[in-house]
């Protein structure tokens, strides 16, 4: 592991661009190759998380490659997918796990699947359970966990399934599976996830519909499907434009425009929470992108105020929670953070991972069950040190290298190299920013 520590910066300025948004980009590619003809897709997030899905995709037959700046995807249909030869290399990649479980859930193939280090640690049961009761079979490492063999079902069974935890990832791979199940496969969450998948899949021509009422969500999809090809634009992802917009936020002077943001209502929280602390954040240029809502959003620094944060904002913002501490370490005040069991079992478990690293940069933490409670400094600088241990997690690493550019003397952090799976150019557009 490479050391890296990132020093006091000053004012961050200019326009930048952050990468696509990574889960978009799974999903383009996944959809793709299910898809009968050629998908073009620009804007693809290009790291080793979304490279996991791609080589996975093509070693059960879809063809996937680069055309310049953009991503060329021959798809094989639904019901297409061919036995793989051998092992699907997950990496770190949590949602390219349990969304291709998902997919090769309803057909008549067996797969291993393999992670790293980080991933082999992470609950695979919560994904299991629905998909063997639509005829799949698992057998997973002790512990629910990589690496697993899972044989899938052709033709699978149509299941009407209640979320019992709040998760995007479980409820496209649920839905993923219905796409080549006969009938009509349900969904039911009690709480409102990113809907990525669903506005995704009727753009590719699925019969999908959503029902609201009595405090759920009801999301319905007929299968087989036939899926038609398409040309995707991926918005910028908003947990990568997070980390700018803390650091434009709490480093004075700063005056940052970051472009082409994605702002889909179920993933916008950390914008809502921050503009709720006194973020000066606006949104330019409204549009919308290939269904995607989206906007420039132009940063400038502002005396931040501690708050109380609602849990039920957590499902739109549960992966830039590890950013919002370090603005809660810079802010006026205490801000408290409850309902957050879930970044336990993430990465690393990111609210101890979280606590430690900003006590070791002179932060006051206070962790409970179920989130932290952090008496911040006013906007004084925090005092800095480290080496931070990041658990090899890409968000613990580039929230603690926003907290050095916030500090006095920087925070280093016991290795750079996480950063590459979800953020590559990441030390780059700091630079530039920062110029």
């Amino acid at each position: 592991m490479t050391a890296h520590t990132f020093f006091p910066s000053g004012p961050l300025t200019g326009r930048i661009r952050v990468p696509g948004d990574k889960s978009i980009s799974h999903r383009a590619l996944m959809f793709g190759a299910l898809a009968v003809g050629r998908n073009r897709i620009s804007g693809l997030l290009e790291g080793e998380d979304v490279l996991a899905t791609a080589a996975a995709l093509r070693a059960m037959g879809a063809r996937i490659d680069r055309d310049g700046s953009d991503w060329v995807v021959d798809g094989v249909g639904v019901g297409g997918l061919l036995q793989p030869g051998e092992a699907l290399d997950m990496g770190n990649s949590g949602t390219s796990t349990r969304l291709l479980m998902g997919l090769i859930a309803s057909h008549g193939i067996t797969a291993a699947f393999t992670g790293d280090a980080s991933l082999s640690k992470r609950p695979m049961g919560r994904v299991i359970d629905p998909l063997s009761q639509m005829g799949a079979s698992f057998t997973p490492s002790p512990g629910g966990t990589l690496p697993l063999m899972m044989e899938g079902l052709q033709p699978a069974v149509p299941i009407e399934y209640r979320l019992p935890v709040a998760s995007a990832q479980v409820k496209s791979a649920v839905l993923l599976a219905g796409l080549n199940t006969p009938g009509v496969t349900s969904v039911i969450e009690p709480v409102a996830t990113r809907d990525h998948t669903e506005r995704m899949l009727r753009g590719f021509g699925a019969e999908l519909s959503v029902e609201e009422g009595d405090g759920a969500r009801i999301i319905r999809i007929h299968g087989p499907a036939d899926l038609h090809p398409c040309d995707i634009e991926v918005p910028g992802d908003p947990s990568s434009a997070a980390f700018f917009a803390v650091a434009a936020s709490i480093v004075p002077g700063s005056d940052l425009v970051i472009e082409n943001v994605g702002l889909n209502p179920t993933r916008d929280g950390i914008f809502r929470v921050l503009r709720q602390m006194g973020a000066d954040i606006a949104f330019i240029d409204e549009r919308e992108v290939g269904g995607e809502p989206v906007a420039d959003l132009r940063v400038r620094h502002a005396v931040l105020e501690g708050i109380a944060v609602d849990p039920a904002i957590a499902p739109s913002m549960i992966d830039e929670f590890p950013v919002l501490f370090v603005a809660a370490a810079l802010a006026r005040g205490t801000t408290i953070t409850r309902g957050l069991e879930e970044l336990r079992v993430k990465e690393s478990d990111r609210l101890s991972a979280m606590a430690a690293a900003l006590r070791l940069a002179g932060a006051k933490v206070e962790e409970s069950d179920d989130g932290l409670t952090i008496t911040g400094t006013g906007g004084t600088p925090l005092p800095g040190g480290g080496p931070v241990t990041t658990h090899l997690d890409h968000r613990i690493a580039m929230s603690m290298a926003v907290a050095g550019l916030a500090s006095g003397d920087g925070v280093a952090i016991d290795s750079a190299e996480p950063i590459a799976t979800s953020f590559p150019n990441f030390i780059d557009l700091i630079a530039q920013a920062a110029a």
